[in-house]
C-alpha cells in the first residue's frame, strides 16, 4: 500500500487498536487501515485505545489513553 498522498490518521485522532507485533525498539505495532502505528508500552495482543501523537509519511506514533 502507498500512503504517500495522505495517511489515514491525523495527530489527535483517538482509535481502538490491537497490537500485532513488537518493533525493534520494543514498541508495540498496530495497523489502522494497513498503516503502521507504533505504540510504546504495549505488548502483542493488547487491545488499547490510543491517541495519535505524530504522523509521518509511512507510519505514525501514538500513546495509550486511559
Amino acid at each position: 500500500m502507498d500512503f504517500e498522498s495522505r495517511p489515514p490518521v491525523e495527530v489527535g485522532d483517538v482509535r481502538s487498536v490491537k497490537i500485532e507485533a513488537l518493533g525493534s525498539g520494543g514498541d508495540g505495532i498496530a495497523r489502522i487501515g494497513g498503516f503502521v502505528v507504533f505504540v510504546p508500552g504495549t505488548k502483542v495482543n493488547d487491545e488499547v485505545t490510543v491517541r495519535i501523537t505524530k504522523v509521518l509519511r509511512k507510519y505514525a506514533f501514538a500513546e495509550v489513553v486511559e
